[in-house]
């Protein structure tokens, strides 16, 4: 079993200025719209996974970043999500591209921050498994010893080579830590209040209390709270899914091997099959998630309760999968919910907003976070340092898709 660091918060460190050297004339056109500076000031709004890759991309770019959490880096989805990743499960949808380069980016960063050690990045074998609560049984035909309940139908949908998973708190964090200390991103604790125009470019933006911050570029990558700002609430619609998970400290984790279960469950009871998700962690830990609905976004991240039903219910779904998992052998090291957001057409949005020079957004992502946060951050500081994304073509993502049906 891999020994996963834990990432603190780190102290804050001073903002490097460093000149941005391209030789590209993308890049000297998009550096000369800002001005003749030697570096580009950027402002990132968000803590979560989006936020950070952002932040960290371009500050491996040479750029002055500044990121405003209102609470703490990956308090929310990004600490609270699964951290599964998949290579192609979803081709023949708008976010294929996106989600075949960032599977990509995330064993290069794996690699590049020993992800392996630091955040528990890992191949996994994915399973098809249907489990129905009221069948005595014992396992079945392709299971892994430890799913010893009344499971059946196994299929492998996902393999080693196109499934995988990092702990996504430590995964954020280490990014996090990483661009800080290496790359100089300075963080700031505050809610954003404003962003400030002047002649159609971003000028500055207000914190809650009055503090103004000059800026040249803003990155708004608030996740649900999109739905709470106005300027983007204007644009577009953000729907907020709250997602229930618990997270399982079994007596025997050796025991538990690296397979993700993605059950069809069904109740004693009867009713419609529910569809939770099983995934064991290099750290010892077992993830279940599931129980889903469409609520209201609270005004701050340390507001978001879970329903005990829903509890409930993954608690039953973890006894009735695997005896390792049931009250006597498994310790409840978690009880939690997060918001997902997601957009009117379901694809993300990603791009500069209409009307306004050097405002960006990256929000949207639904279930898909963690797999496509490193190729959206990567793109975006391509956008916003050399004038276009040359790893994804973000035209699909582009937030003028709204404005253009109003």
């Amino acid at each position: 079993m891999a020994v996963i660091s834990s990432l603190l918060f780190p102290p804050v460190l001073t903002r490097r200025t460093i000149t941005i050297c391209s030789n590209s004339s993308k890049s000297m056109a998009a550096k000369k719209q800002i001005g003749e500076e030697t570096s580009k000031r950027v402002f990132v709004c968000g803590g979560g996974v989006i936020g950070v890759c952002t932040a960290y991309f371009l500050a491996k770019k040479g750029i002055a970043v500044t990121l405003v959490e209102k609470s703490a880096v990956a308090c929310a989805a990004s600490g609270k999500a699964g951290g599964f990743l998949a290579f192609d499960w979803c081709d023949g949808s708008p976010v294929a591209h996106l989600a075949r380069a960032s599977f990509k980016l995330h064993r290069s960063l794996a690699e590049e921050l020993n992800g392996v050690e630091s955040y528990g990045y890992r191949a996994l074998t994915t399973l098809s498994v249907t489990v129905t609560e009221s069948k005595p049984g014992s396992g079945g035909l392709g299971l892994p010893d430890w799913v010893n309940g009344p499971a059946k139908s196994t299929s492998t949908i996902g393999t080693t080579q196109t499934t995988a998973q990092v702990h996504p708190q430590l995964f954020t964090r280490k990014l996090f830590s990483t661009a800080r200390e290496k790359y100089g991103v300075e963080v700031v604790i505050g809610k954003l209040e404003e962003v400030r125009v002047e002649s159609g470019r971003v000028n500055s933006v207000v914190l809650e209390g009055g503090r103004v911050i000059d800026t040249d570029v803003v990155v708004l990558a608030m996740g649900p709270w999109s739905s709470k700002f106005e300027l983007l609430s204007s644009i577009f619609r953000v729907y907020c899914t709250k997602a229930h998970s618990i997270v399982l400290e079994p007596k025997e984790p050796n025991a538990i091997t690296p397979h993700a279960l993605f059950l069809t469950y069904r109740p004693a009871h009867g009713g419609e099959a529910l569809d939770p998700e099983v995934y064991p962690r290099p750290t010892g830990e077992v993830y279940i998630c599931g129980m889903s609905s469409q609520e209201e976004v609270p005004d701050d991240a340390d507001q978001v309760t879970s329903n005990p039903e829903s509890i409930q219910v993954l608690k039953r779904v973890a006894k009735t999968v695997s005896s390792y998992l049931n009250e006597e052998n498994a310790l409840v090291k978690a009880e939690q919910a997060c918001f997902l957001p997601s957009t009117e057409d379901g694809v993300p949005v990603i791009g500069e907003i209409p009307g306004i020079k050097g405002c960006y957004v990256g929000t949207g992502h639904s279930c898909w976070g963690i797999l496509n946060g490193p190729a959206t951050g990567a793109a975006l500081a391509e956008l916003i340092v050399d004038g276009v994304a040359t790893s994804v073509d973000l035209s699909r993502f582009s937030p003028s898709r709204f404005s253009k049906r109003r």
